[in-house]
């Protein structure tokens, strides 16, 4: 048997619904000590998953790509797809956005909260947090939430839903 045929084996990582390709790609890296570069090359996208990881789709993941991707990680394309900012949609790189609330629910980062158009969590009817209500520091990038709380001062993100303000800009007045 020739050690060149011999295939790397890697874990699997579910998929959240709603998850953001950034949050995904971070938690399957860790589950594998992977690097993004270690990854890319696993791929075949050289720099692309760092790009991908920081909300960088320019130009956009082709569905070439993605399906290159799906192989190695062991997710449905069309999942992936919709890890991805819907088409035309535009997006906000910073600051990073959270909704503590819905991390508590399902622990992950939501793509429609990097969406410009989103205002607030329309599930909960809270803002957004961007960072840290007891530190202040900004949040990282999904890719880099392996824990799931602020990397400064360690508060889980769950217990900063209590921290969320009740969002004006969901609510839907009865006139």
């Amino acid at each position: 048997m020739e050690v060149e045929n011999i295939k790397p084996w890697l874990f699997r990582v579910q998929s959240y619904q709603g998850e953001s390709l950034s949050h995904f790609l971070g938690r399957f890296r860790q589950a594998n000590d992977l690097t993004p570069t270690g990854l890319g090359k696993a791929v075949g996208l050289g720099g692309a998953i760092a790009r991908w990881e920081k909300f960088r789709f320019n130009p956009p993941a082709s569905r070439q790509q993605l399906e290159a991707l799906a192989v190695v990680v062991g997710v449905d394309v069309d999942r992936l797809v919709q890890m991805l900012p819907p088409a035309g949609m535009g997006m906000k790189m910073e600051p990073i956005r959270l909704c503590a609330a819905c991390y508590t629910e399902s622990p992950c980062h939501k793509i429609e909260w990097q969406l410009k158009v989103t205002l607030g969590c329309d599930n909960h009817k809270l803002s957004l947090l961007s960072e840290c209500p007891n530190c202040g520091a900004r949040f990282k990038v999904p890719a880099l939430w392996a824990d799931g709380w602020c990397q400064r001062c360690f508060t889980p993100f769950v217990d900063m839903a209590k921290c969320q303000k009740h969002s004006l800009l969901n609510d839907n007045p009865i006139l």
